[in-house]
């Protein structure tokens, strides 16, 4: 498969190991666990991870504001 274009730069369509900034959370060996799943059940995995990374973030954002001195 010939490498598209996502913004500006090659997307090979798959995870690459040349990374220096890896997570430690097993991020991405979930997205190599996904990417090797057939296409419907990659889709579903794809958005139970967008999922779980949205509520993350929302928790993350709702700790910080209690947290801030000053913010009652």
């Amino acid at each position: 498969m010939a490498p598209s274009t996502v913004g500006g730069a090659a997307y090979s369509g798959t995870v690459s190991e040349d990374t220096t900034s890896a997570p430690t959370d097993g991020l991405w060996s979930r997205l190599r666990l996904i990417e090797g799943q057939p296409l419907p059940a990659r889709a579903d995995a794809y958005s139970a991870l967008h999922d779980e990374l949205s509520r993350r973030l929302e928790s993350g954002a709702k700790l910080d504001q209690r947290e801030t001195p000053g913010s009652r």
